[in-house]
Order: C-alpha cells, then sequence, then structure tokens
C-alpha cells in the first residue's frame, strides 16, 4: 500500500486481479475499453477502478459474447453500483456530469481525448462524485460550458436568505481534505463559500475562469500562487483579492486544517 495516493497495479499484476491474461489487458487497451493512467515515465499504472472495470469486460466478453464496440456502449450505459448507492458515494454531481457528457453526444473517450483526463478517472467520477482534485473539476466545468457550482447543485431557484451556523450545506467531496461549504443559496450575484483545508489539501494545479474574488483566512494558514510567479502566506485573520482570469492554485501549509471565507463574483466558479 502506498501511504502518499491510491494503489497502482502494474500489468502484470492488474491481469491477475482481474482475471485475464497481461496480452489481453493489453488488447482491450488498443481497442479503447480501458485508458491506464501513466507515470512520469511513461508506464502503464492500473488502479482498483481500473481492475472493476476489466472484470466487467470479462463479463460482458464471456457470458454476453459482445464485441467491443457493444462491450463499450454497455459501460458507458451502467447504472452505478448498489455498493456505491449504499456507501452514500453517487450524488447528482456525477450524474450531472453524466447528463451533460450524453447531451453533447461525447464518450468517455472522446471527453478524455479532448480534456487530457483518463477515461478511468472520468468514470469513477461519474459513478461515485469522487477520485479528481479541484482543478480538474473546474476543468471539466470549463469543458462544459458550466460552473462548478452548478455542478455541485449549489444553484436552486429558492434557497434560503440565512443560512444558520454549522447548517451549511457542504459540496459532494470530489477531493480528499477539501470540504466546501455554501454560505449563500440559490441564484445570487456571489458564490460564497466556507473552505475547510485539511493538512496538504490542494487545488493539485492551477485554474483560471471570468471574474474576480476574495479570501479571508478565519484559521490555520494557506499558500496561493497566482500566474505561478506570485506566491502569498495567508494567515488568520489575511484577506487577499484578485482578477479570477490569473492563473491561481492553492495549498493548506499548515499542521492543522485552515478554515477561510471564499467570494467569487460574478458566479463564474
Amino acid at each position: 500500500m502506498n501511504d502518499n495516493g491510491p494503489v497502482r497495479y502494474k500489468v502484470a499484476e492488474v491481469a491477475r486481479l482481474a482475471g485475464v491474461s497481461a496480452s489481453t489487458v493489453r488488447l482491450w487497451e488498443s481497442q479503447g475499453l480501458l485508458v491506464p493512467e501513466r507515470s512520469g515515465t511513461g508506464h502503464r499504472q492500473y488502479s482498483a477502478d481500473d481492475v472493476a472495470r476489466l472484470k466487467r469486460i470479462s463479463w460482458y466478453r464471456l457470458e454476453r459474447g459482445l464485441n467491443p464496440a457493444a462491450i463499450r456502449e454497455a459501460l458507458e450505459n451502467e447504472e452505478p453500483s448498489a455498493e456505491g448507492v449504499e456507501n452514500g458515494a453517487v450524488s447528482d454531481l456525477g450524474r450531472r456530469l453524466r447528463r451533460l457528457r450524453h447531451a453533447a453526444g461525447k464518450t468517455l473517450e472522446q471527453v478524455a481525448g479532448d480534456t487530457g483526463i483518463t477515461s478511468s478517472t472520468l468514470s469513477t467520477l461519474e459513478r461515485t462524485s469522487q477520485g479528481v482534485s479541484f482543478k480538474t473539476l473546474h476543468d471539466l466545468a470549463e469543458y462544459y460550458g458550466t460552473t462548478v457550482s452548478r455542478l455541485s447543485g449549489e444553484e436552486s431557484e429558492h434557497g434560503p436568505e440565512i443560512v444558520r451556523s454549522g447548517e451549511w450545506r457542504t459540496w459532494p467531496q470530489t477531493t480528499p481534505g477539501v470540504t466546501v461549504q455554501l454560505l449563500a443559496e440559490g441564484r445570487r450575484m456571489m458564490d460564497c463559500h466556507r473552505f475547510v483545508l485539511a493538512p496538504g489539501a490542494a487545488s493539485e494545479g492551477a485554474y483560471r475562469h471570468e471574474g474576480e474574488e476574495f479570501m479571508h483566512v478565519l484559521s490555520g494558514r494557506l499558500e496561493l500562487v497566482l500566474d505561478s510567479d506570485q506566491f502569498f502566506d495567508l494567515g488568520p485573520g489575511d484577506s487577499l483579492y484578485f482578477e479570477s482570469r490569473r492563473y491561481h492554485s492553492w495549498r493548506n501549509r499548515h499542521d492543522g486544517e485552515t478554515v477561510l471565507l471564499w467570494i467569487n463574483t460574478p458566479p463564474t466558479f
């Protein structure tokens, strides 16, 4: 087990776990049924989700006798697993992304090719609403012509004017260690959020969008980087205001939680 992230398997290991040969894994990859991640040196890396996908491919091939094109279609049309529903992992975020992709007439492989996000990662996100970085979620929202706030179900028609302390509604937690709580709901001119960041939690990359934003650190410490060359170390009571079109990334450098107030206007985040 890798303590620094999810377990990754080599081709021989993933083949053994899925009950197929390594050559079969490579064949199914060439047929577009599976797209593994790559290490920095270009080697294939497989996740637990890839193991599950391989088992489904094998079942469709042996039990249903489907060809590769039919297997791709069957995998696309699969509903979220019962296990995921029971564990409360599936939320409307994954379903919204799936509907947007279908409305665009795109397959997982096509979106992967357009965005540079692996199809297995996209599949996991659509099924469980988890497994991506904050930056990746933003990039997908931009790709589909929407915002992270809308994907997360924030934009309701009739939200309360008063949100009581401790009664904040929370976004689906796509990124480990990043909790986003809504301080105002409904169609507004501002996105008003309370971010709670676990130690080491980060955007995992820079992103940008239209608008302006304001942040105020309530507790802990945040490092924010603008355009890759401007570094800001923000502590309790510190505030920062900047144009959202500038590339920005962030990380909790504190050894405890960092809590901050974060406002975007207009609601383009």
